[in-house]
């Protein structure tokens, strides 16, 4: 079965691609208006931001066509944004451009206490029968990431709601037409077997109203995998101890990145994360071993790839200049859903709480206006800094510990560290996350230098005091030894995921432990079947 794919140019479709062609299905991209109307079945995946894809749209001239084959009910199926594009347009968007109003209705934000963008694992209710979900069970989940969600007019469209505080729509239908929210190609084997009953069922129109009540939101297990080369100048996957990765003079090796990517995702990780902890030295587009790594990964590994290391402007050795939207486009075209900055993210953060402006050109504005605040990342890397008083940490946000410090002070702040620990800037972790929310960023990965490698369990005091602090997902990180670390992690803060590497390199604690041992006192999770 051939099917076009609809690629105007943002985010990642590698892992789109990848999947069709695993299920034995080829590719045709669309090139020119006219493929469009030429599609036997066309798939429409957008990644990011409304107003950047409905502009891109009518640039290229893709709406009347569009518009002219969906009305013909020919099997159509938008991922994401490429489904949101189906309606009459977004709070996200203020250029005036023209959507494709196939359906009536609107794209609104979420107004929720919850955390915002909706991220993660969560469950679908199915409002009526549809070949798309033959053979998929009621209790499966989905991954999603979105800070907007439709509002159709005709519920008769509805295919699946999903409950995020309150009920929205996730997926909808109507004859040949179809369209999710959640990301199949990264939900893992029921994604796939949704793509591939698109690709190969004849008659995929919407049946029978029927009511199969979903699950929900699902608690995140991550495995992280730091990647440098070694000194035989082998890439390989390596860990810390408060950040230093040498053991007896020599690089860690825990294994090769590609292989332990592959283990994770098989053994139920939610999500996969790298991070190229030499690319403050190495310039990105040049690092070809990384790029090898995420385009490989991505065709057998169908959860999101974070990838973090380098992503800020640089200029080579003939004078050019090279945007960090550059930097984290290539990543994305590569395999990646989600980029991660943070030694960069400190310095933006600096100005930006010194100016109280908003430059418009740091990467975290960038690549957030284009990719959506979705696909970026924050990695905060503090450490304790104790005082005896609130006011001996200045400005700083302090908290009272229940951990004394060496003479035994009850007060301490989180001084944030850039250069993989090395050096301290005179910021709190706080204010960091804080002024990176406001700056775009959809994502906070928390780590602490103090907890790192010690097995001992994450430092709740930090998530809390982050977490209470923003309105973005918090990842918990560092610490991690046994399974029941993760269980105080959710039942003593609202952190939406945790993460961890040495555990999993050494086989110490399976994710599979992990996620049994979670399930059984209570807290949700996507147990993999």
């Amino acid at each position: 079965m051939r099917i076009t794919l609809l690629d105007y140019g943002a985010g990642n479709v590698r892992s789109v691609v990848n999947a069709i062609e695993k299920l034995g299905g080829t590719i045709k991209p669309v090139i020119k208006p006219s493929d469009i109307l030429d599609a036997e079945k066309l798939l429409f995946p957008g990644v990011g931001n409304y107003e950047n894809m409905i502009r891109i749209l009518n640039e290229k001239k893709y709406i009347n066509p569009l518009r002219e084959y969906l009305n013909a009910d020919q099997p159509f199926f938008g991922i994401c944004l490429g489904m949101q594009a189906l309606f009459e347009g977004s709070q996200e968007d203020f250029s005036g451009h023209e959507s494709l109003g196939v359906f009536k209705g609107m794209v609104k934000r979420f107004t929720t206490k919850f955390a915002v963008p909706h991220m993660g694992w969560n469950g679908v209710s199915l409002k009526k029968d549809s070949p798309v979900f033959k053979g998929i069970k009621a209790d499966t989940k989905f991954y999603f990431v979105h800070s907007y969600h439709i509002v159709p007019e005709d519920e008769s469209v509805i295919l699946t709601t999903t409950n995020y505080d309150y009920e929205f729509v996730s997926s909808v239908q109507k004859g040949n037409i179809i369209g999710t929210q959640f990301h199949p190609e990264k939900s893992g084997d029921a994604g796939i077997r949704l793509l591939e009953n698109f690709v190969f069922q004849k008659d995929l129109r919407d049946g029978k109203p029927v009511d199969i009540k979903g699950k929900g939101l699902s608690k995140r297990i991550i495995a992280c995998l730091d990647v440098r080369a070694n000194d035989q100048g082998d890439l390989v996957v390596t860990k810390g101890d408060q950040y230093d990765v040498r053991h007896k003079g020599n690089v860690r090796n825990l294994g090769k990145p590609v292989a332990l990517a592959r283990r994770y995702y098989e053994e139920g990780a939610d999500e996969i994360t790298f991070l190229n902890i030499t690319g403050f030295r190495d310039f990105p587009l040049e690092d070809m071993p990384m790029i090898d790594v995420l385009e490989k990964t991505s065709k057998n590994v169908f959860v999101p790839l974070t990838i973090g290391g380098g992503i800020r402007e640089y200029t080579d050795s003939n004078g050019k200049t090279y945007t960090a939207l550059d930097v984290a486009a290539r990543y994305f075209r590569s395999g990646a859903d989600k980029i991660s900055i943070g030694s960069d993210a400190v310095y933006i953060a600096e100005e930006y709480l010194k100016t109280g402006r908003k430059s418009g050109t740091s990467s975290i504005e960038q690549i957030s206006k284009v990719y959506g605040n979705q696909a970026v990342v924050i990695s905060i890397d503090p450490k304790r800094v104790y005082v005896h008083s609130p006011d001996d940490a200045k400005k700083h946000h302090v908290i009272k510990t229940r951990f004394p410090g060496p003479d035994n002070e009850i007060y301490c702040w989180y001084q944030c560290t850039v250069r993989g620990g090395r050096t301290t800037r005179e910021l709190d972790a706080v204010s960091l996350a804080r002024a990176c929310e406001d700056l775009g960023a959809g994502e906070i990965l928390l780590n602490c230098i103090d907890k790192d490698g010690t097995n001992s369990g994450f430092d709740l005091e930090l998530i809390n005091a982050v977490k209470n602090a923003v309105s973005i997902p918090v990842i918990a990180s560092s610490g991690a030894g046994c399974e029941d670390h993760f269980l105080q992690v959710f039942e003593n803060t609202s952190a939406e995921a945790a993460l961890a590497a040495g555990i999993f390199h050494r086989k110490e604690v399976p994710i599979r432990d992990v996620k049994t041992y979670l399930a059984d006192n209570h807290i949700e999770v996507r147990l993999k079947t």
